[in-house]
Parts: structure tokens; C-alpha cells; sequence
């Protein structure tokens, strides 16, 4: 006895003409796609390429001509940039790396041993004192603002880089607290209670496990931390009042002049400069961005 397998009406068939112009439909949906999102990209960082060709125009040139197409290049203003405000822009730089290296170890240090506690220490209060620390996400930054300068000024900490540094040690970050907890969360239980069975204790299990695997959060945090406080301007406005202690981000402003010409050629130039630490490390640690946060609460 034999089975026949039926076959479609020929009219139904697929034929290789039919395939051939399924191919072409999805090439070209394909190509029409990568367009459009070239074409947005190109929209996107548009300001960002007329930032760095403008670096190299003369004064007068910059606004007269908004294109990206110039023959009219010169690097007198990366010069004058660098020379030209009270102290080199060098030493601007300078400051800004110590401001953000203060507050990446402090964020390392504290927010890591907060998140550990909350995600695996038994103590009371802890779901309302995790929610009281949730909704300090949500508070604006001016909110405290009065309180925090009157606290540094009677400390007398205003004009040194402690405000902006001091704070980072008490965990106040609290995005990276609730970034690291999920993260350690995540972590089977089963390691720790190994350790546990072993005689560590809780420094122990921080230290040797908690550490070497958290790599990808702990990095998440010292690149979001480093960025936001590279480009933080508001802070150090409010607590630097010296030049000799301002950051880049601060001293970018000693180019405009409200009474005078304002010389935007260098100041475009220091902010191209400016840009540079920026990009280096999310091209560094790009990878382990994305690693922590895409493993963050998985279990």
C-alpha cells in the first residue's frame, strides 16, 4: 500500500519567478531601511560634526557659514584655546580628572557595599529604608541644593573639589545602588551559602565573590559616573568660585564675553578637546557597558 503526498495546485506553487521578486521587494525594503536610518543618524550627529569643523574656522566664518564643506581651515584657535584663559586649559582638564576620579571611587566603594547589603544582609527597616532610597531617584537636584551649600559652606569646603567628591562616599547615588542590588540579585544564592558553609562571612563573600562577579555593573557605574561628572556644570558652578579649581565644564564659560566679542572659535576648540576623554572611555568599555546593563536583573 502507498501514500501520495498531495500537492499544492500548481497555481499555488511558488515558482522562481515569484521568489526572485520577493528577493528584490526585501533587498530593497532593506536598503530603503539602512537609508533612512543613515539619513537620521547623519541628522543626529550633525551638531557634533559642525562643532568640530567650526573648531577650525576663523571667527568671522563660523556663523556666516553653517555647511561642513569649508577651505578656509586653520588650528589658530585650538592654539589661542589652550593659552589664551587664565591658566592653560591643561590644568581645566586636570581638574575635571580629579573631580570625576573622586567620584568614581567613591560611587565604586559605597554604592557596591550599600547594594550588598540590601540584597543579601537581614536587618529591619530594610524594604522601607530600599524605598526611601528609591524615591531619592526622583528628587530634583535643586531640591536639596540650599540645604547641601549652607551644610559645605559651614564645613568650609566651598572652593575646593570636597563637595563635589565627599558626597559620592556616602552613597547618594542611588540609580547605581538599585543597578548594582538587581545585579547581585541576580547572582545564585547557592555561591554564597557555599561560602557561608566554608566559614566566610560577609566581608569574605563581598570581597571574593561578590566583586569579581559584579565586573560588568561596577564598570556600568565608573563609565556613567565618569561622564555624567566630566559634563556636570551646574555643581561645580555653584561651589567653585576660583579659577585655578574650575573644570573644563566651567571653564568653557571664560570664553564668552557678555560685554565683548566672544572668541566662539576657541571655545568651540576646548569643547572639541573637551570631547575627546568622553569618547575614549565609552569606546574602552563600550562592551562592558552593555554587558552590565543587559545582564542586570537577570536570574
Amino acid at each position: 500500500m502507498t501514500t501520495e503526498t498531495a500537492l499544492p495546485p500548481l497555481a499555488t506553487r511558488p515558482t522562481a519567478r515569484s521568489s526572485a521578486s520577493y528577493r528584490r521587494r526585501r533587498i530593497g525594503s532593506s536598503i530603503a531601511k539602512h537609508a533612512g536610518l543613515i539619513l537620521l543618524s547623519v541628522v543626529m550627529i550633525y551638531p557634533l560634526l559642525w562643532l568640530v569643523v567650526s573648531s577650525f574656522k576663523p571667527n568671522d566664518q563660523i556663523f556666516r557659514d553653517l555647511s561642513l564643506f569649508t577651505t578656509d581651515l586653520t588650528i589658530e584657535n585650538y592654539v589661542n584655546g589652550w593659552n589664551d584663559l587664565q591658566l592653560p586649559f591643561g590644568a581645566f582638564l586636570a581638574n575635571s580628572s580629579i573631580i570625576a576620579i573622586g567620584a568614581i571611587l567613591g560611587n565604586l566603594i559605597s554604592c557596591s557595599l550599600a547594594a550588598y547589603a540590601f540584597a543579601r544582609l537581614k536587618f529591619t527597616g530594610k524594604p522601607i529604608l530600599f524605598a526611601v532610597m528609591l524615591m531619592t531617584i526622583m528628587l530634583p537636584f535643586q531640591v536639596v541644593l540650599v540645604p547641601q551649600f549652607t551644610i559645605f559652606k559651614e564645613l568650609g569646603w566651598l572652593n575646593t573639589f570636597l563637595p563635589l567628591i565627599v558626597p559620592k562616599f556616602l552613597a547618594t547615588d542611588a540609580f547605581f545602588v538599585f543597578l548594582m542590588v538587581q545585579f547581585i540579585r541576580g547572582i545564585p544564592k547557592e555561591i554564597f551559602e557555599a561560602a557561608r558553609i566554608d566559614g566566610a562571612g560577609h566581608f569574605r563573600s563581598f570581597v571574593q565573590i561578590t566583586l569579581p562577579l559584579m565586573v560588568p555593573a561596577l564598570a556600568t557605574t565608573a563609565i556613567f559616573t565618569f561622564i555624567w561628572t566630566w559634563s556636570d556644570f551646574f555643581g561645580p558652578l555653584i561651589y567653585l568660585r576660583i579659577p585655578e579649581t574650575f573644570p573644563a565644564s566651567v571653564a568653557l564659560k571664560g570664553f564668552l564675553d557678555v560685554q565683548s566679542s566672544s572668541d566662539f572659535g576657541s571655545m568651540f576648540a576646548m569643547s572639541v578637546v573637551s570631547l575627546i576623554p568622553l569618547f575614549i572611555v565609552f569606546l574602552v568599555g563600550q562592551r562592558y557597558l552593555i554587558k552590565g546593563i543587559a545582564t542586570t536583573g537577570i536570574k
